[in-house]
């Protein structure tokens, strides 16, 4: 299959911001190169036993942002939106290097090779390990591996909000739970679960390929006995009530969420949130709360947080 890369060179501080302009015109994942991440992260102890960093081709002045669309009718609509968005950007915040956009055909196939040098087993949290297909690993005492292979849709599954998601799963995740995902993606935090003893995991997008993705993902895994794949809202695609509710979307589509999460919670259950940028932990403490969440704590990673609520019991 044929697509469009879309790469946008900016600088670390308008890194966000050039995400958000490339999700809103469909992109369902983003790439990202930024020196300042690799030079923070190289301090921590394991982090980058999944790179190899000298195989990486960056400049070090300043940050590369790519985005993936397929081809269509209004490919090239999108492409203008993009380039006008990012203009707007750079001339917002008066920078003297204007963000620029480049557009290059790549092909899936040659795309995920291009990764292979580089994409390295990783381990996640205490006991779950990242692989893709082509790498031989042995698994320590305890650890549960995922195969995840990069694809244009969907990232890896490293980034610091599905990190903090696997931790916390495997902190609070008992043998035989009901698990809820909702924004699946690639499946990876369905997987990560059923890995973790979940008895039953539902999955749940509204992104058709997301879960076309997470099907893929889940058969790769040998787990389809304990995760189900449902396209669709998860107020209409989902009966029943869940131990554990992960998602991992954007803090706005959180605070709606928060409306409805209490039907699909039993009284002790757990919402894993996560995919909030730290501006936004008030706006989505208070939402919970309002809507009778009781918050246990939120994690930070880098730029992220992720927060963990239970179900409060309400007196009329």
């Amino acid at each position: 299959m044929k697509w469009n890369e879309i790469t946008i060179k900016t600088t670390s501080e308008y890194v966000e911001a050039v995400c958000n302009i490339l999700y809103d015109v469909g992109v369902g994942g983003v790439v990202i190169e930024d020196p300042k991440d690799l030079i923070i992260n190289m301090k921590e102890e394991t982090s980058w036993d999944y790179f190899d960093i000298d195989s990486l081709d960056i400049d070090y002045e300043g940050a590369v942002v790519k985005g993936y669309l397929p081809e269509s009718q209004d490919l090239p609509d999108k492409i203008e939106l993009i380039k006008q968005n990012v203009h707007n950007l750079s001339m917002e915040n008066e920078n003297s290097e204007p963000n620029q956009v480049t557009i290059a055909e790549v092909y899936e196939e040659d795309w995920a090779n291009s990764w292979k040098k580089y994409y390295k087993p990783k381990k996640i949290g205490n006991k779950i390990v990242v692989k893709p297909s082509w790498e031989d690993y042995m698994p320590k005492e305890n650890e549960k591996i995922i195969e995840l292979d990069p694809g244009m849709a969907f990232g890896t599954g490293t980034h610091e909000t599905t990190t903090m998601c696997i931790r916390l799963l495997e902190k609070y995740i008992r043998q035989g739970n009901t698990v809820y995902d909702i924004g699946c993606g690639s499946g990876i935090l369905s997987i990560a679960a059923a890995k973790l003893e979940a008895g039953k995991v539902v999955a749940v997008d509204i992104d058709e390929t997301a879960c076309k993705v997470s099907r893929s993902n889940v058969k790769m895994n040998s787990v389809q006995d304990i995760v189900e794949i449902k396209n669709g809202n998860l107020m209409d695609v989902v009966k029943g009530k869940a131990d554990i509710i992960v998602a991992n979307i954007i803090a706005e589509i959180i605070i709606i969420l928060a409306n409805d999460i209490r039907k699909f919670m039993k009284d002790d259950s757990i919402f894993i949130a996560s995919g909030i940028i730290l501006d936004k932990v008030d706006e989505v403490v208070l939402a919970l709360k309002e809507n009778g969440l009781g918050i246990l704590h939120v994690e930070k990673l880098g730029e992220w947080a992720a927060i963990v609520s239970k179900k409060e019991v309400l007196h009329e």
